[in-house]
């Protein structure tokens, strides 16, 4: 059985609304019609599990119901949905148990905040081909986080000026670096000439020093045939990573990419905050990165701590448990990437709310390359506040002895706990 657990919000009954959602979304018409039998329904229905009350909501979350004078109340609400109804198909859960409720009459919120698949989902998908321990293989980094970078401006170099900050960006010491997720193949810095610019660069090095920087290229395109050219447009180059915007290519783009894929696939999970930003109407994290992990998604990135969008930490540290709890086994896990606004001064808070693990990509874009004493500095900077984290050493005691953090801390202003 596969369960959901919906957050309903009503000013009529909890009880009658999980019903409708139940019935609704499996067997129930608005009127009897032939062959439908008391075995059809006992079959394939869906049915209430549980209803677990919360506290009345203060305002409608659908402003369409402002003038309903009735408490709005609220519940937590188990259905479980027969697997012979939906089975593994995961285009079919999310148009039956998870698309389809929010057009049901009756609610002034509802929202998808659990989903709990059964054992039958295990193998049925080839999750990550990587995950945690391949990106670490890769970039030859243990025992800390892997420190990453993105190509700013996002938008305007062309592929040589691209490769010159690579190179710079390379010579740094950093562990990644990624396009921003709004590069892709624009007139201007077509895929092919950025590969052939920058991935010469990247091999040079490793054949010097031993150390692969990982670079993630943007090949992300409606046609899933045209993605893959790109895809083995950076494979054949040496390159081994590639960021896919997850909701802009859909799952079976996702599904596509990863049978064929011999890349490490970094998710970008732009468009998500359009289904979640309010409390009340949408999905749970939780929920939704499910699905992109079955498919197989190798690295996830979530935001982190002290963010300059509106995502407050609480929402970064579950999305950073979502990722890194297995759903059937260690395997699916997919290594979380931290970024938005990201410096040192955050690495004690994150180490401290993530459970104090090292086990994550850290990406920091201006928070390297805006370095008063340029990106090298940068990557130490941001090397020297994990250090201090995992030692429990304030910043400004550890930024004494380390004048790159020390830098860093009055160039970006302080650390987050202070």
């Amino acid at each position: 059985m596969i369960v959901v657990t919906y957050r309903i919000e009503t000013p009529g009954s909890i009880e009658a609304m999980a019903e409708k959602i139940a019935s609704d979304q499996s067997t129930g018409t608005f009127v009897p019609v032939p062959g439908e039998t008391p075995e059809l329904k006992a079959r394939v229905a869906a049915r209430v599990l549980d209803i677990r009350p919360l506290a009345d909501a203060e305002c409608p979350s659908w402003p369409e119901a402002a003038d309903d004078q009735r408490p709005l109340c609220r519940a937590d609400v188990d259905i479980g949905f027969p697997l012979e109804a939906i089975g593994t198909d995961l285009s079919a859960l999310m148009t039956i148990a998870v698309g389809g409720i929010f057009s049901i009459r009756g609610f002034t919120g509802l929202r998808i905040v659990d989903l709990k698949l059964p054992e039958a989902f295990r193998g049925a998908y080839p999750g990550p081909q990587f995950g945690m321990p391949g990106s670490r293989r890769l970039t030859g980094v243990e025992g800390r986080p892997i420190i990453g970078t993105i190509v700013k401006p996002a938008l305007g170099l062309r592929p040589h000026e691209t490769a010159e900050l690579v190179g710079e960006l390379i010579s740094s010491g950093v562990d990644f670096i990624k396009d921003d997720e709004k590069l892709m193949s624009p007139a201007y810095s077509p895929l092919k000439e950025r590969v052939a610019a920058i991935m010469p660069k990247i091999l040079d090095h490793e054949q010097k020093t031993g150390k692969k920087v990982m670079y993630a290229f943007g090949i992300s395109h409606t046609d899933p045939d045209e993605m893959m050219r790109n895809h083995d447009l950076v494979a054949e180059a040496g390159g081994n990573c590639a960021v896919i915007n997850i909701n802009s290519i859909g799952m079976g783009g996702v599904a596509f990419l990863r049978k064929r894929s011999r890349l490490v696939l970094h998710a970008h999970r732009n468009g998500w905050d359009v289904l979640t930003r309010h409390p009340g109407i949408g999905f749970d994290f939780r929920v939704w990165q499910q699905f992109w992990r079955l498919l197989g998604v190798d690295q996830f990135q979530i935001n982190g701590i002290g963010v300059k969008y509106w995502e407050p930490d609480d929402s970064f540290v579950s999305s950073f448990e979502a990722v890194t709890t297995p759903l059937f086994d260690k395997s699916d896990c997919a290594l979380p990437v931290a970024g938005s606004g990201q410096w040192g001064g955050q690495a004690p808070e994150t180490y401290r709310r993530t459970g104090r693990t090292t086990d994550l990509l850290y990406l920091c874009g201006g928070g390297i390359v805006s370095h008063p004493q340029g990106p090298a500095a940068g990557v130490r900077a941001v090397t020297q506040a994990w250090e201090a984290a995992v030692a429990d050493i304030p910043l400004e005691t550890y930024a004494k002895d380390h004048p790159e953090l020390a830098a860093s801390l009055k160039k970006f202003g302080g650390s987050k706990e202070s």
